[in-house]
């Protein structure tokens, strides 16, 4: 194992380049099965060496340290480029729990750290990254200081990404909602994972556009407070912690839940409802029967004005059936950094708002990144006819 480990650590290093190229922009993250997971270390190992074994990736990969794995250019079409790198924490795929938490804690700053001593200006967190320390991106910073040799007058600044995620979920949800003649108006949309950073945001910009709005999640004060601050607008709200109250009732569904694994079972379910699954690693179970309903993920964009990997990592990070797509986490830095705006946009829980959903739109879509072409796990939604897809998953 320790030739296996050494021969990913030491392939394809882009850490000494990274010192003296400048980096705008620097995006954390980590594999959300062992499938992909598998990919980054073969294409880490490089041609030479032969694919391990499947069976021996689980126990290779928590011996990897976050590390960077390639630089990342990206374009816009009004002529400004920005160079970054994908840095994984090589987090576990079945470790996601939060029995894990201070383990998985220690990878991300560790990953964290790659960013600052690679001179990143900004830094995106993805997935379970910016939930592990949501809210938390100043106390991040100073136990980096504390733990790291790391300059302290450093200029790097951290950004969870999601108010462009939220941008994306409410963009599609409005898609899928004209491509099937939907009234928005008259919808009733529920949230599941309402109360944190995603939900919450898309609760504040969909609720005054629908006609009512349920809310779930584990924290029932929480709930009670999210409540309350949407009715104070005049909106009508429910709140439940149990699932199978609102799931019939819904006629848009958002999934933004922090789960370990596609888990997620919403019972029984509207035969013509539309299902947004925004969660990474996703939320809806496979073994979950939702027959009529239309489902698709959600929180993705897509570049237009030009995305490399170097070393080439094309298909195995953005591992979609469209090209140059990424998470909306994620493509909060690049926009950022395309723009020369390097601040902590997206600073934790309970901060975006439809102004800030709008702003960071304009952003994006100014340099080129806009909404990505819908699909679920059985390919495109937007070309099935009637835009409707029966519920399933590989």
């Amino acid at each position: 194992m320790g030739d296996s480990v050494a021969s990913v650590t030491s392939s394809a290093n882009v850490a000494g380049p990274a010192r003296t190229i400048e980096v705008d922009f620097a995006l954390v993250g980590h594999q959300e099965s062992w499938r992909t997971a598998a990919d980054v270390i073969a294409r880490l190992r490089g041609p030479e060496h032969a694919p391990l074994p499947d069976d021996e990736i689980p126990d290779i990969l928590p011996w990897i340290p976050p590390r960077p794995v390639c630089h990342v250019d990206v374009g816009s079409p009004i002529g400004a480029k920005a160079r970054g790198l994908y840095i994984d924490s090589f987090i576990p795929p079945d470790r996601l729990e939060a029995v894990y938490t201070h383990d998985n804690l220690a990878r991300v700053r560790a990953a964290a750290a790659c960013a600052i001593k690679a001179g990143a200006k900004i830094v995106s967190l993805g997935g379970f990254s910016s939930i592990l320390i949501e809210g938390n991106l100043d106390l991040l910073k100073m136990d980096l200081l504390k733990t790291e040799q790391l300059p302290e007058k450093h200029a790097t600044v951290f950004t969870t990404g999601n108010t462009l995620t939220v941008a994306f979920i409410v963009q599609a949800i409005r898609k899928m909602c004209a491509l099937q003649g939907r009234n928005i108006r008259k919808s009733t949309l529920l949230i599941v994972g309402a109360t944190g950073d995603v939900g919450s945001g898309c609760a504040r910009c969909l609720a005054p556009v629908v006609k009512r709005v349920l809310l779930s999640a584990r924290n029932l004060e929480r709930l009670r407070k999210l409540a309350a601050e949407l009715e104070a607008s005049g909106v009508q709200v429910e709140i439940a912690k149990d699932l199978q109250r609102f799931s019939a009732e819904a006629d848009l569904v958002i999934c933004a839940a922090s789960l370990p694994s596609p888990s997620l079972l919403l019972g029984r379910v509207a035969p013509h409802a539309l299902i947004c699954d925004a969660g990474y690693p996703k939320n809806l179970s496979p073994s979950a029967e939702m027959p009529g309903a239309t489902v698709f993920f959600g929180g993705l964009g897509q570049i237009t004005g030009g995305l490399q990997f170097a070393p080439d990592f094309r298909g195995v990070l953005n591992r979609h059936p469209f090209p140059d797509v990424v998470h909306g986490c994620l493509l909060e830095g690049m926009a950022l950094a395309l723009e020369r705006r390097f601040e902590p946009f997206s600073r934790g829980r309970g901060s975006i708002t439809p102004d800030r959903v709008e702003e960071i739109e304009t952003v994006a879509a100014r340099h080129g990144i806009h909404l990505a072409p819908l699909y679920n796990a059985d390919g495109p939604v937007e070309d099935a006819p009637h835009c409707r897809t029966e519920c399933s998953r590989a």
